[in-house]
């Protein structure tokens, strides 16, 4: 079976049913979920966790069971900072890498696909990533 990292903004976008991408994400979370494992980090993780009160409050939000939870390998981490130096070289302001950067080399890493509504981004830095985007 597939594995699919799911990007911080698909479910940020269906924790809002009136985001103009709430039925793009919400469509393709239930029909990947039908083929897919669907996959999070610590770092989706944490962007997604801002709007809510408390650990209990997101943990109900999250789709259930459909999402499996692994850590960043380091492998990715280093991958992170290669696309970093990349995105600096072709004149990024930044200062560090940015969870972008650790989420694409995550999904480049274990080869997973990546769902996301950022396509150019990861597309730019991590060629060869199978991204599903709009």
């Amino acid at each position: 079976m597939s594995r699919v990292l799911v990007d911080s903004n698909v479910l940020i976008d269906i924790f809002r049913e009136e985001s103009e991408w709430y039925r793009w994400s919400f469509d393709q979370l239930h029909l990947l979920s039908q083929s897919s494992v669907l996959v999070i980090n610590p770092i989706i993780y944490a962007e997604v966790s801002v709007p809510f009160p408390d650990i209990n409050a997101l943990e109900a939000a999250l789709p259930r069971p459909s999402l499996r939870r692994e850590t960043l390998p380091w492998e990715a981490a280093f991958l992170a900072g290669k696309a970093f130096a990349r995105y600096r070289r072709a004149g990024g302001t930044r200062r560090s890498p940015f969870p972008d950067f650790y989420i694409g080399a995550h999904a480049m890493v274990k080869r997973m696909r990546l769902l996301t509504r950022d396509g150019r981004l990861y597309r730019e830095y991590f060629p060869g990533l199978d991204v599903i985007a709009p």
